[in-house]
């Protein structure tokens, strides 16, 4: 791993622009709440001005259609820019706390300063908006970063590295582009925190390089998110937002349904709406699904191979086939597939999918259900359709997930005003808004003593009688 990793010349850019972010980052702790606000101002105004590149550029890494890449990629991040200008004075206001009996005589608050040089590795399924989502928060809290895009989406890696030419200076912000050895190479610097996003197996490799200089991180993983649908939902909606929330970007969504847990008496009826809500919104009438302007492609040859191995494996174990998977390798097309009678042990089951494949399968009782999600690892989402809020409510206490949702799927992650992240398997950290901006801040506590006697004086040595009987009423206190 990083302890023999090779000599790369890019290391020779590399180390002098961190170093250089490192001396430019003290500034940087000094600076007006404006300037911080100013930087944001511009990077809203290139966004807005070179919208039609970021839609071009998307289009040719997944042929992500102009109305899906403003509605997933530019206007979360827009909505982020909004909020944390509007927010920044108050978020960075020192905040006083309250002053316990035994401190009496002192005042305390915390203080909010830039934890300094930071890295943020991108994934490639949301390429501009898990990039610049994070740049956010990192510049609204004060700090220098470094953007490492993933190298599988070339197009918008171009536009990110002109983002970064035409906004900052190099100590800044930079942009370094580059495949996993660059990227090992950035995890063996000494950088003041991490923000990663991308699988739990990579995550981990993140993990142990940080732990090397003990810097802090935000993971945004992934994992198998699951949907709970009752007797009691409306299957219409149900339908409708598991398909949409599925099969948009082709599946590539780290929050997206990952399978779906339908009681047994609704289940037919629950297949029937998906397919034709999937069809619906995602083909054209009396149009093959290839010819659609509405369906993304997978990012890769690589992936496409992966995800028809996973149905191929699936269907060899016994699953039925409720969408015909028709395969064009040659543009990464793959059809959506819904699959029922799925094998626990396939590897649909034990996979995060990453694709345009739904497995849906039956319970009778809530409890089975919940028992399959709790012997899984933590999702980053679950999903509940129901109208019984008390049968939400039971299925949100008895499991675990890094966020939730009822009667919707994935809109939570636009919601700013919520932390966003995972737990254990599926992450570590919170991101977006107010929680993006800690995530980049120390939270520095301070407390000013005054002159003169103070309340812990009378326990100072030499020990007395009096200092006992004063140890002893705290203690009966507290």
């Amino acid at each position: 791993m990083i302890e023999t990793m090779p000599t790369l010349p890019a290391t020779e850019t590399i180390l002098p622009l961190f170093e250089a972010q490192k001396r430019h980052a003290i500034q940087l702790r000094r600076e007006k709440i404006a300037a911080r606000k100013e930087r944001l101002t511009r990077l809203r105004q290139w966004i807005m001005a070179n919208r039609p590149k970021i839609q071009q550029a998307l289009y040719a890494d997944f042929r992500k259609p102009s109305l899906e890449v403003d509605a997933t990629e530019i206007f979360p991040v827009i909505t982020e820019i909004s909020l944390a200008k509007s927010s920044l004075q108050k978020w960075t206001r020192p905040k006083p706390v309250d002053t316990p009996l035994t401190m009496i005589g002192s005042r305390a608050h915390i203080q909010y300063e830039p934890k300094g040089v930071c890295l943020i590795i991108a994934p490639w399924n949301y390429p501009f908006n898990l990039c610049i989502g994070p740049l956010v928060s990192a510049l609204a809290a004060g700090n220098a970063v470094i953007l490492k895009p993933s190298e599988l989406t070339p197009n918008t890696s171009a536009v990110l590295r002109q983002l970064c030419v035409d906004l900052f200076d190099p100590k800044e912000v930079t942009l370094i582009e580059g495949g996993p050895e660059v990227s090992q190479y950035l995890l063996s610097l000494p950088f003041d925190h991490i923000f990663f996003t991308g699988s739990p197996a990579i995550g981990k490799v993140v993990m142990r390089a940080a732990a090397e200089h003990l810097t802090s991180v935000t993971l945004e993983l992934g994992g198998k998110s699951p949907v709970i649908v009752t007797p009691t939902a409306n299957l219409n909606d149900a339908a409708t937002r598991i398909a949409v929330a599925k099969f948009i970007n082709k599946g590539q969504t780290c929050i997206a349904p990952d399978y779906v847990l339908v009681h047994e008496s609704i289940a037919s009826a629950l297949i029937e709406k998906l397919k034709e809500k999937t069809m619906g919104m995602f083909s054209e009438a009396g149009k093959p699904m290839q010819e659609s302007p509405h369906y993304a492609r997978i990012v890769n040859e690589k992936h496409f191979r992966r995800v028809k191995g996973i149905i191929e494996d699936a269907l060899a174990n016994g699953a039925r086939l409720h969408m015909q998977p028709d395969y064009d390798e040659a543009s990464c097309f793959i059809h959506p597939v819904i699959l029922t009678g799925v094998n626990m042990e396939s590897r649909v089951m034990e996979e995060e999918i990453f694709g345009p494949v739904l497995p849906v399968l039956t319970y009778s009782n809530l409890e089975d259900a919940i028992e399959l999600i709790n012997h899984k690892p933590k999702p980053l989402a679950l999903y509940v359709f129901s109208s019984d809020s008390a049968e939400s409510r039971h299925v949100l206490q008895a499991t675990t997930s890094g966020t939730a949702c009822i009667n919707d799927c994935a809109i939570q992650f636009l919601h700013h005003n919520l932390p966003f992240g995972g737990v254990n398997n599926s992450g570590i950290g919170k991101a977006h808004g107010y929680f993006g901006f800690l995530a980049f801040s120390n939270e520095k506590p301070v407390l000013k003593q005054r002159s003169g006697f103070t309340s812990v004086k009378s326990l100072y040595p030499p020990y007395k009688k009096s200092s006992q009987v004063m140890m002893d009423w705290l203690l009966r206190l507290s």
